[in-house]
């Protein structure tokens, strides 16, 4: 089976080496990696665990930084991966939509280095909500024209905390798909379970562009959740692992124990 892993996270070898500078100019990001156990890869490591894994290929970005040129820069390093992994990477950019023209002006930078999307966006670290309509309408836009997807950090509104959960729950992106139903959404860690309330049909139908990747799974459900995730909404997921923060082995081990037919593994 051919494997794409939609969720996964790389920084440069500057960011890795000097990653106690880089906790101190980002809040969300100390709080995500201040621990010595939290993982940071580079472009290389990233491959070499997809090799070992089993994995095709993957869609990676940086961090979504508050400060605009630290995203910037993860997406030049991005960049740099996708000349180098061609056939095995493929690049989304971090932008900050608060900062208007700017993250437009990097969205349309990374566009022409050849990135397919935007994101992960982080609303909580970087200082707004996809309910600021004045913030997320430039973005959504630019997205709408060129028929580019988003793909924003989503949680749970209930259940237990741990760093980075933060408060874009499926209520605001509901909103946000209604308010922009051309353009398609990714919700990470399965929409927060936003992809159930596809089993009410008037739900169903102001989803029907956003999409779910199942990213971080095991950190978030048991196993039995792919089963019925398969029942609602099986041509909108897509298999993710959020690499680094857990192994490759883990996830496959928690996605097999699903018991998925081979056809519902391949969807």
């Amino acid at each position: 089976m051919n494997i794409l892993d939609f969720h996964t996270h790389i920084l440069s070898p500057d960011m890795v080496r000097q990653r106690d500078a880089y906790l101190q100019r980002d809040t969300w990001f100390r709080l995500l990696y201040a621990s010595p156990k939290a993982r940071i890869v580079t472009a290389d490591q990233l491959v070499q665990a997809m090799d070992k894994g089993g994995i095709q290929r993957a869609v990676t970005f940086g961090f979504a930084w508050a400060d605009s040129a630290l995203c910037a820069a993860s997406n030049d390093y991005v960049a740099d991966a996708l000349r180098r992994y061609p056939d095995r990477l493929i690049g989304f950019a971090v932008v900050n939509p608060a900062d208007g023209d700017r993250a437009l002006y990097e969205a349309e930078r990374c566009l022409s280095m050849g990135f397919r999307g935007v994101g992960e966006l982080m609303p909580d670290g970087q200082g707004y909500s996809l309910d600021d309509r004045d913030v997320m309408a430039p973005i959504m836009g630019f997205l709408e024209a060129h028929g580019l997807p988003l793909l924003i950090h989503t949680s749970e509104p209930v259940g237990h905390a741990y760093p980075g959960r933060g408060t874009t729950n499926p209520g605001v992106v509901y909103h946000l798909a209604q308010r922009y139903p051309e353009v398609k959404i990714v919700c990470a860690h399965w929409g927060g379970g936003l992809l159930f309330y596809e089993l009410m049909p008037r739900a169903r139908h102001v989803l029907t562009n956003v999409y779910y990747d199942l990213a971080a799974a095991p950190y978030l459900y048991d196993c039995r959740a792919y089963q019925l995730a398969a029942q609602v909404a099986p041509h909108k997921l897509l298999f993710a692992t959020d690499y680094p923060l857990l192994g490759y082995s883990r996830c496959l081990q928690h996605f097999q124990e699903a018991g998925l037919s081979d056809d519902q593994a391949e969807a």
